[in-house]
């Protein structure tokens, strides 16, 4: 469920719908539900960090890509910081639905060689065709695709069936915000590199990963729920506890996800710390907690982050 919330928002949208499955016929669109009821704010937290010199201050904020409504985040210090903020910077810039499928279509499709399926060991590929009917999905959905999509479709899938919206997410909010305010919007990553990184993945680490995301379906909400609550509380240590649960099992998966670019983000930062102006970046909060977290790579470019009290 985790790997999901290790790739920008743009990705996740666009992977997560069954009609992204080439092999699948989108079914007619549901009637419109009734308006929903009012929605209980409730108080959130997060973490906020900040990187600063004489004349550059760059804001680091980490983001949850699906969330439900109700969190009251963006507000107090995360509020004053965007808004004190020339530009916005985000995991990604999401292009429009064209070019991301064209894209996915591109990467994603293997319309020969063996089905998905036949790449599972024989004693999981029951639990593969469970895995696909508990999101109501049938179990030919992925037959051409690769391991990489599947698992990113399972992880997100289940969220949106527990009511967690890509439309909630933070980046959306930020981005909305950052349109009204005039505000430029660039990415740290391009949807080519973001699906470049997966899709590049040898293929065992794939159904690695796409097996770890099945085993860790029946704990899905259990553990959105824990996430949610450390980012919530503004807890970094417990974030990447649950954050990283499971990614033991996919070292290389892990590594190519968070160290590499947690290191190049950190470069990123270094060198923009060389220009003048004000700067809101924000990215998976997974990114900004544990031993590999952007933090730690800048401290060791001896680049001082101050956690923001509030």
């Amino acid at each position: 469920m985790s790997m999901i919330l290790r790739i920008g928002t743009g990705l996740a949208l666009a992977l997560a719908f069954p009609a992204a499955a080439p092999a699948q016929q989108q079914s007619a669109a549901p009637a419109p539900a009734p308006a929903p009821a009012p929605v209980q704010q409730s108080e959130s937290d997060p973490a906020l960090w900040v990187v600063k010199d004489a004349d550059t201050t760059i804001y680091l904020f980490g983001t949850i890509h699906v969330l439900k409504p109700g969190l009251s985040w963006f507000d107090d210090a995360v509020r004053t910081a965007f808004d004190a903020s020339d530009e916005v910077v985000l995991e990604m810039v999401t292009p429009d639905d064209a070019a991301m499928q064209k894209l996915i279509l591109a990467t994603a499709v293997n319309a020969s060689g063996p089905s998905l399926p036949d790449k599972l060991p024989a004693d999981k590929r029951e639990t593969y065709v469970q895995a696909l009917r508990g999101v109501d999905l049938p179990a030919n959905a992925f037959d051409r695709v690769d391991p990489w999509f599947a698992a990113t479709n399972l992880s997100l899938l289940p969220l949106m069936k527990l009511g967690y919206n890509p439309a909630e997410g933070v980046e959306m909010k930020f981005t909305a915000a950052a349109k009204a305010g005039g505000k430029p919007i660039t990415g740290l990553e391009t949807a080519e590199e973001q699906i470049g990184i997966l899709d590049g993945l040898p293929e065992p680490a794939q159904i690695g990963m796409l097996l770890s995301t099945i085993d860790q379906l029946d704990e899905t909400q259990t553990m959105i729920e824990n996430m949610v609550g450390a980012w919530s509380a503004g807890d970094p240590d417990r974030l990447a506890a649950v954050m990283n649960e499971g990614m033991r099992d996919t070292p290389e998966v892990s590594k190519a996800l968070l160290a590499d670019r947690n290191a190049r983000w950190a470069t990123w930062i270094e060198q923009r710390m060389r220009q003048p102006g004000t700067v809101f970046v924000a990215v998976g909060a997974g990114h900004l907690a544990g031993a590999d977290s952007v933090q730690t790579m800048l401290a060791a470019r001896q680049i001082a982050v101050e956690r923001i009290a509030y």
